[in-house]
């Protein structure tokens, strides 16, 4: 008997919400869409997630008044599970200079980064590429500078910018102080099938001082994402190499008897190289760090410090906080609305979405200002009762195993007396 009526209160509990036009508090009109349907897709900008539950799970669309099916799609992230190394081969010297060959794969790459085992050198790299083993009708694909000036405090830099490539064989020569044997892999990194695009989601020209650090901060509401942090320095200094972290932590204090969130941090380093090094030009700037995952539900703070020990604070125009774009995709005609704003719904599950395939000539969908849902009233407690009453769950409880042990007792046999 009690166990049923746990199992009841299970299956109350894990019963989800239905979604219902009155009960969301926002809504988002969607313009520009073809008159004769077809895909459309719509960027959303911050404000949705913010008012939004926790990834959006109360995301619904509406066209010509009936939930209709969507999916929501984020713009590719680079992915360091795309490198792979390969083992320089014929290693050895031609006309002062090292060469060396590398048999790639048939995907297409462009970043190739070698790995050079040297300490304080600048040197230049040609690229030929060539589908014949033997390097029969070589292309040749650029020269590069790469370069190690780390006691300058100015990084190192190995990679080579190829354009987007196919060549099975690779031929290299270094022009510099790199011996064959100082070569020890080249690494390829696989062309993303569509490239990286970040909206900003917060900005700030702010910057605070502790010390020898420079502060810039930020509050979020709930539930926004950040993917990463762009910097934006003044001109000068013309170079430079500033150790960096960002930190986010919840904004509010937790409550009484909860544990306060551990703060999350990701170390980084801001480097700008425009100078000349023994007649080579060298332009390297990294001005980007990785944003922390953030688990907080609720406002976050974010804390990006650069730490410019001994010299002169950099002079910073502006600090963003990005997120990879995402975008809701669907199929619709003439009128269509998003709508959000409901906390108690759970992520819908649409064959639409499994079956997903983005169209290269998908209508690009305009979101209009947010609104208040003129039709919106709280939702009614639909918990159960005893998820209302929990007092009397227990109570009710107590009292049948009270029942249940006095029934018991009273079942025992009676003891008789010794003659």
């Amino acid at each position: 008997m009690i166990a049923k009526l746990a199992a009841s209160v299970a299956v109350l509990a894990l019963a989800g919400a239905a979604p219902s036009a009155e009960y969301f508090r926002y809504q988002r009109a969607l313009d520009r869409l073809p008159v004769a349907g077809g895909q459309s897709c719509a960027v959303l900008d911050p404000s949705v997630f913010a008012h939004s539950a926790a990834e959006l799970a109360d995301l619904r669309l509406y066209a010509s008044g009936q939930e209709a099916p969507y999916v929501l799609r984020t713009s590719s992230a680079p992915n360091e599970s795309t490198a792979r190394a390969f083992e320089p081969l014929n290693k050895g010297g031609r006309n002062g200079r090292t060469s060396f060959d590398a048999q790639m794969d048939h995907a297409a790459y462009s970043d190739v980064e070698l790995e050079i085992n040297a300490k304080d050198f600048i040197a230049t790299v040609t690229v030929w590429g060539s589908q014949q083993s033997d390097g029969a009708k070589p292309t040749k694909l650029g020269a590069y500078t790469i370069f190690d000036l780390t006691r300058q405090r100015l990084g190192r830099s190995t990679v080579l910018h190829l354009p987007t490539s196919n060549f099975l064989h690779l031929h290299f020569e270094i022009a510099g102080s790199i011996h064959p044997e100082q070569v020890t892999a080249v690494q390829m990194n696989w062309v993303a099938e569509t490239r990286a695009i970040y909206t900003t989601v917060a900005t700030t020209n702010s910057v605070g001082r502790e010390g020898k650090q420079s502060v810039v901060s930020f509050t979020l509401p709930a539930h926004v994402p950040v993917d990463r942090v762009t910097v934006v320095p003044g001109a000068q200094p013309a170079q430079f190499s500033r150790p960096a972290s960002v930190e986010v932590v919840a904004a509010t204090p937790p409550k009484e008897g909860e544990r306060p969130m551990a703060a999350s941090v990701t170390p980084g380093n801001l480097i700008r190289v425009h100078t000349v090094e023994n007649g080579v030009k060298l332009d390297r700037e990294e001005l980007t760090l990785d944003a922390p995952r953030s688990y907080v539900d609720g406002p976050t703070r974010w804390t990006v410090t650069i730490d410019n020990g001994d010299d002169v604070p950099l002079a910073i125009r502006e600090v963003r906080l990005e997120m990879l774009e995402r975008k809701v995709c669907f199929e619709a005609a003439m009128k269509a609305m998003l709508v959000y704003g409901d906390p108690a719904l759970e992520a819908p599950s649409y064959d639409y979405a499994r079956l997903f395939v983005e169209s290269q000539q998908a209508a690009r969908a305009a979101l209009g200002p947010e609104q208040a849902n003129p039709l919106y009233k709280p939702r009614p407690d639909e918990r159960a009762f005893t998820e209302k009453h929990p007092v009397l769950l227990w109570a009710a409880l107590i009292a049948a195993v009270a029942a249940l042990g006095w029934i018991a007792f009273r079942s025992l046999p009676a003891a008789r007396p010794e003659a």
